[in-house]
């Protein structure tokens, strides 16, 4: 089990979808600055943060969970659920994400 996050297995999860640090950040209801002190094991993820993560970049939440340097189990507590105000903010940061992304990769093909 990783101890540390795993800042090169993350860039490059994030690389193979052609993502950013800032879209992470994003889906997960951070800021940029909340996931520099992550990638720097300042700060501790929330549970709903590491799901976020393993969402975002396909791979199974325990994998997110041990590459961001905490257990499985600590990223998925036992009946602990999201309000329903804590998951909307979140999926309408995951639609701001999604939408900046977007203008990003359309504006890097019109460039090219």
């Amino acid at each position: 089990m990783a101890l540390f996050f795993d800042q090169s297995w993350y860039d490059a999860r994030l690389a193979e979808r052609g993502l950013s640090r800032t879209v992470l950040a994003a889906v997960a209801g951070m800021t940029g600055e909340e996931l520099a002190l992550a990638y720097k094991d300042q700060r501790e993820l929330t549970a709903a943060q590491v799901a976020a993560f393993a969402e975002l970049l396909g791979v199974p939440l325990a994998e997110a969970a041990r590459r961001a340097g905490v257990g499985a189990h600590a990223a998925a507590p036992p009946g602990e659920a999201p309000s329903l105000e804590r998951r909307v903010a979140t999926l309408e940061a995951r639609v701001a994400a999604l939408e900046a992304e977007l203008a990003r990769l359309k504006a890097r093909s019109r460039s090219s």
